[in-house]
C-alpha cells in the first residue's frame, strides 16, 4: 500500500473496492497515526481500542446524525432532514431510543432466544441436506445468507416468498451505511436507487404491520402492535422503521459473521477440525472472528457537546468515525493483533458496541453462529476453499459476496 499524508485521501482507501477483500492494511495505516482530525469535514476518526471504546461509553456521544454540524448545514440550505426517513432506534438518542428499544427488546429477551435453538437446528440440517451430496457450495448462498433471513422472517412475520424483494432493498440500505458522504462531502452515485429501495421497503412494512393490525398472528409484529395499544404509543413511520431495523440488521450483519467465520477457518484448517471434532469450540470462534474479522468494521457518533477523548478534542457537532476493524486489531490492546487465534486470553471486543446501543440482537447472531459453524464443520470436517471468494461493495457491513467450498469428505447428517 502506498503511504499518503493526507488523512482524507488514506480513509478514501477504505472506499476502493480494490481493498474490500483486504483493508487492513490501511487500517494498520490510520492505527499508527492516532487520532485524524479533518476540520473541513467536521470529523474526527478514532481507530485505536481505548479510543473507540471511551466514544463509546461517554455520556455526550449521540447516534443521531440530525446533531451534526454538517447535518445542520445541510438543512439550513434546504436539505431534506431525514432524507431516508424515520430512522431505527440505533440511529436515535435517549428517550426516543430507550422507548423504542424497549418495545423491541422483548423479542431478544434470552429465555426467548434459547427457545429458537431447535428450530435454528432444523434450519441448518435442512440447508446442510441440500448440498450434502453436491461436488461443491457455496458457503454464503446455501448457508450464511438464508439462515438469518429465514430466522428473521419467521419472526417478524415476513412471508419467506417476499425475501428475495426486501434482500434486494436491504443490502442497497446497508450501504447507506458507508460514510462515503462523511469523507468525500459528496453523494454516492446510487444515492437515488438507495432511497428507492428506502420508500419500496416502507411501503411493504406499512402493509405487512396493517394486515396485522386487522388479523394478529404468533409474530413479532403482532407483539409490537399489542404491546403499543398497552400504552406504547408509536407514530406509524415510528413502527415502520424499527421493523426495518430488525429486519436489515437481524440479517446482514449475522450472514458476514457466519461467513467470515468459514473463510478464517477454511483460511485456518487447524480450527475447522477442531470445531468439526468438538462443538463446544464454536463460541471461541465465534468471538474470535468478531474481533479479527468484525461483520460491522465502523460507526459513527456525534460531538452533542464539546468532547475530548484521550488527549483529542471534538468539537460539539463534529462526527467521530469509530474504526473498530482497526481498534481491534491494536497492539496496545492485544497480543498479536493480526493473528487469528481463538484461544486468546480474555477475548474481547467492541463488535457489538457498548452501551445503551450494545446490540440487541448480539445473543441471536452468536446462537445462529454457534449452530451453523458447528453444524457445517461436522458435517464436512475436511472442507477446503474451492476458489477465492468475493466481496461484496459495503464498506461498513463489509462482507462475502460468495465462498466457494469443496466438502472433500461428509459425514452423514446423525
Amino acid at each position: 500500500m502506498t503511504q499518503t499524508v493526507d488523512p482524507q485521501a488514506l480513509l478514501v482507501q477504505l472506499l476502493d473496492p480494490a481493498n474490500r477483500a483486504n483493508p487492513y492494511p490501511v487500517y494498520r495505516e490510520v492505527l499508527a497515526r492516532g487520532p485524524l482530525p479533518l476540520p473541513k469535514n467536521n470529523l474526527v476518526v478514532f481507530s485505536s481500542f481505548a479510543d473507540c471504546g471511551d466514544v463509546l461509553r461517554h455520556p455526550e456521544s449521540a447516534s443521531d446524525r440530525l446533531k451534526s454540524t454538517v447535518a445542520q448545514r445541510e438543512i439550513a440550505k434546504g436539505a431534506t432532514p431525514r432524507p431516508l426517513g424515520q430512522p431505527g432506534f440505533l440511529f436515535l438518542d435517549p428517550p426516543d431510543h430507550t422507548r423504542l428499544r424497549k418495545l423491541a427488546q422483548q423479542a431478544f429477551a434470552p429465555k426467548v432466544v434459547r427457545s429458537l435453538e431447535p428450530d435454528v437446528e432444523g434450519m441448518v440440517a435442512g440447508l446442510l441436506d441440500a448440498v450434502a451430496d453436491a461436488d461443491g457450495f457455496d458457503a454464503v448462498a446455501d448457508l450464511a445468507h438464508p439462515l438469518p433471513v429465514a430466522v428473521i422472517c419467521r419472526m417478524l412475520g415476513v412471508p419467506l416468498a417476499d425475501e428475495p424483494e426486501f434482500s434486494r432493498a436491504s443490502a442497497l440500505l446497508a450501504q447507506g451505511l458507508d460514510p462515503f458522504s462523511t469523507i468525500t462531502g459528496a453523494l454516492p452515485e446510487d444515492f437515488a436507487a438507495r432511497l428507492e429501495a428506502g420508500r419500496w421497503l416502507r411501503g411493504y412494512l406499512a402493509d405487512l404491520i396493517a394486515e396485522r393490525r386487522a388479523a394478529p398472528r404468533e409474530d413479532l409484529i403482532s407483539a409490537l402492535i399489542a404491546a403499543e395499544e398497552d400504552g406504547d404509543q408509536l407514530t406509524t413511520d415510528e413502527f415502520v422503521a424499527t421493523c426495518n431495523l430488525l429486519l436489515i440488521a437481524g440479517h446482514e450483519t449475522t450472514v458476514n459473521l457466519i461467513a467470515n467465520a468459514m473463510l478464517a477457518m477454511l483460511r485456518h484448517p487447524r480450527y475447522w477440525a477442531e470445531l468439526a471434532a468438538d462443538p463446544q469450540r464454536a463460541s471461541s470462534i465465534v468471538e474470535e472472528t468478531l474481533r479479527w474479522d468484525p461483520p460491522v468494521q465502523l460507526a459513527g457518533r456525534i460531538a452533542a457537546e464539546d468532547m475530548t477523548i484521550g488527549e483529542t478534542p471534538v468539537p460539539k457537532g463534529d462526527t467521530m468515525m469509530l474504526l473498530f476493524a482497526a481498534a481491534q486489531r491494536d497492539p496496545a490492546a492485544f497480543e498479536r493483533p493480526d493473528v487469528f487465534d481463538p484461544d486468546r486470553e480474555g477475548l474481547r471486543h467492541l463488535a457489538f458496541g457498548h452501551g445503551v446501543h450494545f446490540c440487541l440482537g448480539a445473543p441471536l447472531a452468536r446462537l445462529e453462529a454457534r449452530i451453523a459453524l458447528s453444524a457445517v464443520t461436522a458435517r464436512f470436517p475436511t472442507a477446503r476453499l474451492a476458489a477465492e471468494p468475493t466481496y461484496r461493495p459495503n464498506v461498513t457491513l463489509r462482507g462475502l459476496a460468495t465462498l466457494p467450498i469443496s466438502p472433500a469428505s461428509r459425514r452423514k447428517r446423525p
